[in-house]
């Protein structure tokens, strides 16, 4: 079955957080959008409890099938985790008749520690509270939490089993799996005993080698240092855990022969395929390291570029006859982080996504906009460092969303583009009170200078709404999300799809 997302003749006109005119999206656009910027905390215009409402809702509104693929792809694809568990629960509500609960929730499930924060959220949508009063859980919840049970071995349950709201041990006697043979139910008697084995992890293994290292050592620092080497070495410090200890290993003045381990493995393409990163943790590192007096700062920091130089390296459709801009909305609302305990805000995802896309193109424009749109030129290539660069100078534009300037400039000096990539909580307004708009600009923009250019819509913050309709036949498109995985959404649009296509590709 597809879905013809596009159908509506006449486009629906509100107002958004500003006051502004704006579109209303389709329930599947919203629901996407939402979901693909949810960090679930409290945003500029928007706390995390009317995010929850608003997605219970338009799962509501939504085929379950969608609802399940859109879950999928946010934790396959996007490497989200709670909003997935989130859907899935909020399906349960609405939906029953078939097995599409069960085997979402069975796939989504990815996690250990996934099964209890289901089941808190699961006590918390259902105003339940704690393991006894969860009562009987739905049956296709049931179901798809026992499936995920079977695959997990005793590692797992143990590195994952952690103090909470609902333990593994009492979602052990919610769901009640049916073990697959005697081994694992030797493991399942273990959890309910509290008798796991406990498990390896690189903090165990640092902890274990410094304290041999301080046997034989004769200071702290020589213990640190060579428990450091001794874990890199061996291999069994994982991506994201190099990410997060550059300082330390900078800090603890290991040898040269150590630091070249660490940045072969950081620029190696593979390695960051599969660690699933963010490109903001490149940047989160990048800052916490760029001003450690180190004699390897500057091979870590090359070795950062090169790593989120990979989340594009496989972008199509930008030769160099291509004509581009990337525009970064830098207002007030987006100096906001994207969760509590997160340094990095939305405009940091502006400028990180928008860099990376500047990279990958040869013929490009580069600029940001608040009260005024002003172009910033560039080189191509240092991803990290140009969005430095643009940090540094994010007042001069001053704090306004005035992204129509960006189109208004294009017409102005009847330059003939073929994308405007716009990066945005597209939160729009005019803060010259001039009544012109994005809609008008680009309306105008495609009439009289460009007919065959194309404006997408990068949405980082998945309010519900649009400064402008969004429809193929007008040039406009909408993707939404942090994650380097909006490139791909590009290539399904080079080919006549949409945002909800790459959605509706995931079989369940």
């Amino acid at each position: 079955m597809r879905f013809n997302f596009f159908s509506r003749t006449t486009a629906t006109l509100t107002t958004n957080h500003q006051g502004a005119p704006a579109f209303v999206l389709t329930p599947q656009l919203e629901l996407y959008a939402a979901v693909a910027t949810a960090a679930l905390s409290d945003q500029f215009y928007e706390t995390a409890n009317a995010r929850l409402l608003r997605l219970r809702e338009l799962v509501a509104k939504n085929e379950p099938r969608f609802v399940a693929q859109l879950a999928v792809y946010a934790r396959e694809q996007l490497h989200l985790r709670s909003v997935p568990l989130v859907l899935a629960v909020e399906l349960a509500r609405v939906h029953n008749g078939d097995n599409i609960v069960a085997r979402l929730v069975a796939r989504v499930v990815a996690r250990a520690d996934e099964i209890t924060e289901l089941l808190a959220y699961y006590a918390a949508a259902n105003a339940r509270t704690g393991r006894k009063t969860l009562g009987r859980l739905s049956k296709q919840v049931q179901r798809g939490l026992a499936e995920a049970f079977n695959r997990f071995d005793a590692y797992q349950l143990a590195k994952y089993d952690r103090a909470g709201a609902v333990r593994l041990r009492d979602a052990l006697f919610l769901v009640h799996p049916s073990a697959k043979n005697a081994a694992q139910q030797a493991v399942f008697n273990q959890l309910v005993r509290g008798e796991l084995p406990t498990p390896y992890t690189w903090e165990t293994e640092l902890s274990a080698i410094g304290q041999q290292a301080f046997a034989g050592a004769a200071d702290r620092q020589t213990a640190v240092r060579t428990a450091w080497e001794t874990l890199v070495a061996s291999g069994k410090l994982g991506y994201m855990a190099l990410l997060r200890n550059l300082r330390n290993l900078l800090e603890a003045n290991v040898s040269a022969a150590t630091m070249a381990q660490v940045c072969a493995t950081l620029a190696d393409g593979r390695a960051v395929a599969r660690s699933q990163q963010l490109p903001l943790r490149f940047l989160a590192a990048y800052r916490e390291i760029k001003a450690v007096p180190s004699g390897h700062t500057a091979a870590v920091l090359g070795a950062l570029e090169a790593a989120i130089a990979h989340s594009a390296a496989n972008l199509r459709g930008f030769g160099p006859k291509t004509r581009v801009l990337v525009a970064c909305d830098v207002s007030s609302s987006m100096q906001k982080p994207i969760s509590p305990r997160s340094k990095v805000l939305l405009y940091d995802v502006s400028l990180v996504l928008g860099m990376l896309l500047q990279s990958r193109c040869q013929n490009v424009v580069t600029g940001m906009f608040g009260d005024a749109w002003k172009r910033v030129a560039l080189p191509r290539g240092p991803v990290l460092r140009n969005v430095e660069e643009f940090y540094r100078r994010e007042g001069e534009v001053g704090y306004s969303t005035n992204g129509h300037l960006v189109v208004q400039d294009l017409r102005q000096r009847r330059e003939v583009l073929d994308k405007v990539m716009i990066f945005t909580d597209v939160q729009l307004w005019n803060s010259q009170w001039d009544g012109n708009s994005l809609a008008q600009e680009w309306a105008l923009y495609r009439r009289t200078v460009a007919p065959h250019a194309r404006l997408y819509l990068f949405d980082l913050a998945g309010l519900g709404t649009a400064p402008l309709d969004v429809r193929p036949a007008d040039g406009v498109a909408l993707i939404a999300g942090w994650s380097d995985k909006v490139f791909d959404v590009l290539g399904a649009l080079e080919n006549g799809g949409s945002a909800l296509a790459e959605i509706q590709k995931i079989d369940l």
